[in-house]
């Protein structure tokens, strides 16, 4: 079988969880996936993916030339043409210049990361991930877009184990790739030493025991003279061992992924002739027509009508993981890209709160209560680091754990037990159970900075089970608002202590009272006193108690009541978390603004004293930061207006609140 290189598909078509499930006729060249391309005569899912690491100029692209030659896996007279070029440019041929040359034929002027490059031996079909950095590598693994059974990591024989060798193998280890053999390559710059080789093999077999990895070969090669690779030398009669070619096809399907619970994360919705398709790559498990499965997060049921693919004439009668199929539903629903399908008694885990463990690659360090943006599977939302509970240093292996009033960081290629909160749920999975939606990435300015895998404490797996089915009553919302003559609503006022946010919280709800509306005043001191008495001002219970206070606002702009809530919430990510809960164009965040000095000089409860004693730890716009809102509904300079004019503008914004229901005025 000839090699092929394969391609990502366009950006506008791509899925961040692998080969996309729908996309225009055009286009199936790119991806292979048109019978009559002849690209995949196995089926992908059948492939045995491995992945190809080591250090810069240890000789991977050299290898892995030599792997398709030897295997016979290269296009009818590529090895001629690229040596007839050497010779024509007056240059020594390299294998290397094998694998440049199939890049360069399958240029599509697509932008791209990673590459997929197929080839055989007698026993089976294989597709090696390659990438061409840390950066890509986690990506691509993480995604789902290069998810490799097994690996080869290579050495040079002269220059031996280097850091990047280290941090190649805990990447491996934290991503779960535990088959590995490890290539001890440019053994004739070692003139073939067995004692270098033995050398090399003791040093990095004791690193790999610290990290739970024991490999399944050492192998000594020379690439470049194809030596160990499909047959034997006579440099190196010393080794017994197997070749590469054997060892490789000594490697195990580890993950069998077709009888797992259903994961199907969706990549969009399409409408198409008068159907609603739900398209999306299986990730682990089967799905067939009449299954009833839930969509996460969210909650939403429904049973399986057909499945369809592109190609097929008449609709499938079953997909499995790997494949990537469109469903149609008995019922209308309403779900979009990132809720994933899975059995209605076997649902994944749904959560704000992510306990994982993050390989760092950004430029500036990782940091609590910073905001990122999270990748899994197809979700994407906002989040922030809530707690770094252990830093590990990727080369010495040595750990630093978290202290009591002393803040972690994360520096780029080190490890890290790390809790995140999530702008909005997330569904996922234990990476030890279901892998595909056990590993994320973290991008920091639009960039992949980390990422790594999802871990779930077995104490804790039934809270976050999603079997948990929130209860609907026979009264809606609409019939509450028609009835109140009002839409719900929840007016959000933050700013410093002693912005006036009470002040005009007060003087509103009066206003919108006398005027006949459903409304009701809850302050940050009345939580803290109640319902969140139990809270204290750290940065994670400062983002709970904001959290609960949001649960409450949702609830009462479901009832149909407007809600005026005053905290506080210096945190941008928790008010969005917040506005992310209540309907669109329900939520008005108002920034009640007022400069440090003057709050200060009001100081109305006396706190600023006492903080700026040192009597009070953790105060906003003293010992702790205030986050002002990006973009809020409404900014109230409190310093500069009256309360009634603030007042007015809010009562302003609250009338331009949609209300297709009901016919309102205040």
């Amino acid at each position: 079988m000839s090699a092929q290189v394969l391609k990502e598909p366009p950006a506008q078509y791509a899925a961040t969880s692998g080969t996309p499930a729908f996309f225009p006729r055009e286009h199936t060249a790119a991806l292979g996936g048109a019978k009559e391309t002849g690209l995949l005569p196995v089926p992908e899912k059948d492939r045995f993916y491995i992945v190809v690491v080591g250090h810069v100029d240890h000789g991977k692209s050299t290898f892995v030339g030599r792997l398709l030659a030897d295997t016979d896996s290269l296009p009818d007279g590529k090895l001629a043409q690229v040596q007839k070029a050497c010779a024509a440019e007056n240059m020594d041929f390299e294998y290397a210049f094998l694998l440049d040359a199939l890049l360069e034929e399958q240029e599509q002027n697509i932008t791209i990361d990673t590459t997929r490059i197929l080839f055989s031996t007698r026993q089976r079909d294989y597709a090696i991930i390659d990438a061409p950095g840390h950066r890509e590598f986690l990506k691509n693994m993480v995604t789902g877009a290069a998810s490799a059974s097994a690996a080869f990591l290579l050495i040079d024989s002269r220059e031996g184990v280097q850091d990047q060798s280290r941090r190649h193998a805990l990447l491996l280890s934290l991503l779960g790739v535990k088959q590995l053999i490890v290539l001890v390559n440019k053994m004739d710059l070692s003139d073939y030493s067995e004692a270098r080789f033995q050398e090399i093999e003791k040093e990095y077999t004791a690193f790999l025991a610290t990290l739970g990895l024991t490999p399944q070969h050492f192998i000594p090669i020379t690439a470049r003279h194809g030596e160990n690779i499909a047959g034997r030398g006579d440099k190196m009669t010393w080794w017994k061992g197997p070749t590469v070619v054997e060892a490789l096809d000594g490697f195990t399907n580890t993950e069998v992924l077709d009888d797992k619970p259903l994961r199907l994360p969706l990549q969009d919705v399409y409408r198409w002739d008068d159907r609603r398709i739900f398209a999306g790559r299986i990730e682990a498990g089967r799905v067939r027509p009449g299954d009833k499965i839930v969509f996460q997060p969210g909650n939403k049921t429904a049973t399986v009508k057909a499945l369809e693919a592109w190609g097929a004439e008449i609709p499938l009668a079953s997909a499995v993981a790997g494949e990537s199929v469109g469903l149609t539903l008995e019922e209308q629903i309403f779900v979009e890209r990132g809720a994933v399908a899975a059995p209605a008694e076997q649902p994944p885990f749904v959560t704000q709160e992510l306990a994982a463990r993050i390989f760092w690659l950004g430029k500036e360090p990782l940091r609590q209560q910073r905001t990122y943006r999270l990748r899994l599977a197809t979700q994407e939302t906002s989040c922030v680091i809530s707690r770094i509970d252990r830093v590990v240093d990727s080369v010495s292996l040595a750990s630093t754990q978290s202290k009591e009033g002393h803040s972690l960081e994360v520096a780029r290629h080190e490890v890290a037990d790390i809790v995140i909160r999530t702008q909005k749920p997330v569904a996922f999975d234990s990476y030890d159970a279901i892998s595909p939606l056990g590993r994320f990435v973290l991008l920091d300015n639009q960039q992949i900075a980390g990422g790594g895998i999802l871990l779930v404490d077995e104490k804790k797996a039934e809270q976050l089970r999603s079997h948990l089915h929130p209860t609907t009553g026979k009264v809606d919302r609409r019939a509450r608002e028609v009835r109140n003559g009002h839409p719900g609503a929840v007016v959000w006022l933050t700013g410093l202590s002693g912005s006036g946010k009470s002040t005009i919280a007060g003087e509103l709800e009066r206003q919108l009272f006398d005027l006949g509306r459903q409304v009701y005043w809850i302050d940050g001191d009345n939580l803290r006193l109640g319902l969140n008495s139990d809270l204290g001002f750290s940065e994670e219970d400062r983002a709970e108690n904001i959290r609960r206070a949001g649960e409450i606002a949702r609830h009462f702009a479901d009832a149909g009541t407007i809600l005026i809530i005053s905290l506080i919430s210096p945190s941008n990510a928790s008010r969005n978390a917040v506005r992310e809960r209540v309907e669109k164009g329900r939520f008005i965040e108002v920034f009640v603004n007022s400069p440090l000095e003057v709050c200060a000089q009001r100081d109305p409860k006396g706190l600023y004293a006492k903080a700026k004693a040192g009597e009070i730890q953790n105060f906003t716009g003293i010992s702790a930061p205030y986050e002002s809102p990006d973009e809020p509904e409404l900014e109230l300079r409190t310093d500069l207006q009256s309360v009634e004019e603030c007042v007015a503008q809010v009562l302003e914004k609250i009338r331009s609140i949609p209300s297709p229901e009901v016919d309102w005025t205040i």
